[in-house]
């Protein structure tokens, strides 16, 4: 499973709060390299400059919600 899956399942499983922050999201989903959550949602924020797909809205620093209109 893919971190991207690992965080909607975890919002809507009820174990991660929105909105969340990186400590929040290595917590309920803790399988991965530790700076993988502080790199990881910046980088698929809305707007990010890379491009990359925008999986997350930005809602204040550092937290994060998710992009449901993906």
């Amino acid at each position: 499973m893919g971190l991207y899956q690992a965080i909607f399942d975890a919002v809507h499983s009820g174990r991660l709060a929105e909105p969340f922050n990186a400590a929040m999201v290595r917590r309920a989903c803790g399988a991965s390299a530790h700076r993988t959550y502080e790199v990881y949602l910046p980088k698929h924020r809305v707007g990010n400059p890379g491009r990359y797909t925008e999986l997350f809205i930005q809602v204040s620093r550092g937290r994060y919600r998710l992009n449901n209109s993906n």
